[in-house]
């Protein structure tokens, strides 16, 4: 049975934030609130919950999971990008994008797209979820909930619950979430391309 904890959207309660990463550093997979749809997360390093988070969504081992950051320089640890993606990344983080990047040799392999050697950046612009990787000091491994056979995430952390009570080890309800997803863009190559368009304006991408 999953814990399930009411923290204020824009001024998270120490405590509550605190006993999250807890149960994070001890192996849990939480679904938590960002600035679009609730996500599933876990610890960067831990294998076991990965699989667990692979599980519950019916991924596939190919499937590529993002990184949530703190901020941009953290961004910086794990991924390459050249001066046209700083400037790009720096005016529009946090935000609702994710960010496909070259991976750095920090990254393990386990977490990057095996053919293009990328992973996925994300800095959100949402309380809660900055209140997690301050305390955390580490990004967290994270994806999207949207669940097997669901065209749309769940919005709603009362209905979560209900679904994923048993499958999780704590669910943050932050109140209703987004049913729309991140923009993704791809920076892998010389030019940015718009992988998906989410709740991020791609009208502003160009340099």
């Amino acid at each position: 049975m999953s814990q399930f904890f009411q923290i204020h959207p824009t001024h998270p309660q120490a405590r509550l934030v605190k006993r999250a990463v807890e149960i994070i550093r001890e192996g849990g997979v939480i679904v938590y609130p960002t600035d679009t749809a609730y996500a599933l997360g876990c610890q960067i390093a831990n294998k076991a919950a990965q699989e667990r988070i692979e599980r519950i969504r019916q991924l596939d081992k190919r499937h590529p999971f993002t990184l949530l950051c703190r901020d941009l320089s953290e961004c910086s640890n794990y991924a390459k990008f050249g001066n046209q993606a700083f400037r790009i990344l720096k005016l529009h983080l946090p935000g609702p994008y994710t960010f496909i990047m070259k991976a750095k040799k920090e990254v393990p392999k386990r977490l990057q797209c095996a053919k293009r050697k990328s992973i996925g950046l994300r800095v959100p612009d949402h309380a809660i979820a900055q209140a997690i990787l301050d305390e955390l000091g580490e990004p967290l491994l994270t994806t999207t909930l949207l669940l097997p056979n669901q065209e749309t995430t769940e919005v709603d952390p009362y209905e979560i619950r209900d679904l994923l009570e048993h499958q999780v080890d704590l669910i943050i309800d932050g109140g209703y979430g987004q049913l729309t997803e991140t923009t993704i863009v791809d920076f892998t190559e010389d030019e940015p391309v718009v992988m998906r368009e989410g709740l991020g304006k791609t009208d502003l991408l160009s340099d």
